[in-house]
């Protein structure tokens, strides 16, 4: 199953306690938690670059699954980071105490992030 494709956000849950626990400005979180942004995937084999479009923040992510690649977190840091996948429709990673989940269900990927007992979930469809 490829990943390939463009992606508009559909619904959040928990946006701003998340983007809170993860240090990012207030401005920054009122600005973004309306937007609907656009993902675009481009799988090559276990080779990805993910673009994330929020209003005018752009986020660009390369990643080779199984190996060691430095990954822009939400708040701008960047961290050295290893994507395995589990089965043929999901993206796993652990950084920094948060496990990242990125799940696609034919034109729908949900990815849900987990940092001790708060939960951020984003649901996108293909367009």
């Amino acid at each position: 199953m490829s990943f390939t494709g463009k992606y508009q956000l559909q619904s959040q849950e928990n946006f701003e306690p998340f983007m809170r626990a993860i240090g990012l400005p207030e401005d920054q979180i009122q600005k973004g938690k309306d937007i609907k942004s656009i993902s675009e995937i481009v799988q090559d084999g276990k080779k990805f670059k993910v673009t994330v479009t929020t209003g005018t923040k752009v986020m660009k992510n390369e990643f080779t699954i199984g190996e060691e690649s430095e990954i822009e977190m939400l708040n701008g840091e960047k961290v050295k980071a290893v994507v395995q996948m589990e089965g043929n429709n999901k993206l796993v990673t652990q950084v920094k105490g948060m496990k990242s989940v990125t799940e696609l269900n034919g034109d729908t990927i949900t990815h849900t992030m987990t940092l001790g007992d708060l939960t951020f979930k984003r649901v996108s469809k293909r367009i």
